[in-house]
């Protein structure tokens, strides 16, 4: 697999055209070294940590975490901003969010 700066997305689609980078974080959970689904109750029981619209970033390194939470936004309508490989391996996945 080929390597990406933290601020590459993972997926082109998940940053809009003209972006400059991940948007700034408004709350870090480390994860990293959790298998799922800790990463996920992690970030639901944090989650309204933050403001509305705020963005989260969940520090994981399960590969099941790099498509569960994007699943958890789905299901809870959060906004999954984008995924952004860390250097020292695994994931930073941003979640704005909405409510």
């Amino acid at each position: 697999m080929r390597r990406r700066d933290a601020d590459t997305p993972v997926n082109a689609a998940a940053a809009p055209e003209g972006a400059e980078g991940p948007p700034p974080v408004a709350l870090t959970i480390d994860a990293l070294g959790r298998k799922c689904p800790i990463p996920i109750i992690m970030l639901a029981q944090r989650i309204n940590d933050v403001p509305m619209n705020a963005t989260v970033a969940v520090l994981a390194d399960d590969p099941a975490a790099f498509t569960d939470v994007p699943a958890w936004c789905r299901l809870k309508s959060h906004h999954h901003v984008g995924s952004y490989e860390l250097p020292q391996g695994g994931w930073a996945i941003h979640v704005r969010r909405n409510y």
